[in-house]
This record gives C-alpha cells, structure tokens and sequence, in this order.
C-alpha cells in the first residue's frame, strides 16, 4: 500500500508540475502575441496632418520602418498582406482605425475603429472597438469595411467598399476643418 501512496504521489506531483508548466506555456504565448500590441488613448490623435498622406488617407505609425511598410502596403493596394501593429489610419479627422493583433478584433482582423470628438484642446473618443457606428452613415463601420477584407478591411476605390458620398475636393475641405492643427 505503502509502494502505491509513494506512486501516486509521484505520479501526482510529476502530472501537477506538468499542468502547471502547460499554464505557464500558455500564458507566455498568449503574453506573447498581445506584448506586440499597443495601447491607444486621447492623446494618440493629434491634427490629422500629423500623418504621412497618401492620396486622401493619413498614415501614422511611431517606428518608421514600420510606418514605411504601411505606407508601401497602402500605396501599392497590396492584397493578401496584413498592416503593422500601430498603424493608424484617417480619412476624416473625426474618424479613425488603428491596427491591433488580429486576435483582439478577430472580426476585424484587428483593426479597432474610433468615432472622435474633436476641439482646439485636443480629442475625446467618442464610442471605439470593432462594432462602432458610423453616425453620418448610420451603419457599423466593418459593414463598409467588410468587403475590403482582401486588402486587410482597408477601404479605397476599387477595394470593394461602397463609395462613400464625397469627392476627394470635399474630403480636402472636411479635412481641413480639424480645430487640433494649427492655424496657417
């Protein structure tokens, strides 16, 4: 009896420090792959002109190198490829998505979307995640962006995104009406 006892408990503690290695495992992956993530408040939006144009978008991102390959991905409507983690982008000041690791906004391959409220002091975030709504259009944001799954939910001409109701002279106007960049 004694022999079984002294097994048991050995096979125990061997199968317990096993679970607990596997728990460890686990948590270091899944630390993992969000330690690449980034954290985004108010004070990430600034002036829209604060990014790198491309045609009517904005790009931003805090490592050029990073921003670069955003860039080049944008410029070029490269399909099939991910953004970095960090990149952000705007049409519209009052209007944002910020790329994420894809298994925090599965739905969105990560991309967040953000509805701003905009002054002179700065921004306040209206409504963000991956089920925001668009007010102008009263629909959810990823309804529009959905089609542009190919080119990583990104909207623009030919990506397969309905065509939003401006031309590019109206969104050189709208976006020039952002209270956070200086004045000229």
């Amino acid at each position: 009896m004694r022999f079984v006892l002294t097994c048991l408990s050995r096979i125990s503690a061997f199968v317990c420090k096993r679970g607990v290695f596997t728990i460890v495992l686990g948590l270091s992956i899944v630390s993992s792959v969000y330690a690449q993530d980034i954290v985004v408040s108010e004070k990430d939006f600034t002036c829209i002109r604060d990014g790198r144009q491309i045609r009517n978008t904005f790009i931003r991102h805090s490592d050029p190198e990073k921003l670069k390959e955003a860039m080049r991905i944008f410029e070029n409507s490269v399909p099939d490829t991910e953004y970095p983690v960090g990149t952000f982008l705007q049409l519209v000041p009052f209007e944002a998505m910020v790329k994420h690791p894809r298994e925090k906004f599965p739905k969105t391959n990560g991309w967040e979307f953000f509805a701003l409220d905009l002054s002179e002091a700065g921004t306040k975030i209206r409504d963000r995640g991956d089920n925001v709504v668009n007010l102008s259009l009263g629909a959810p944001c990823l309804s529009c962006h959905q089609p542009a799954a190919k080119f990583d939910f990104v909207c623009e001409k030919k990506h397969g995104c309905a065509p939003l109701p401006f031309d590019d002279k109206k969104f050189v106007e709208i976006q020039a009406t952002d209270p956070r960049c200086p004045k000229k």
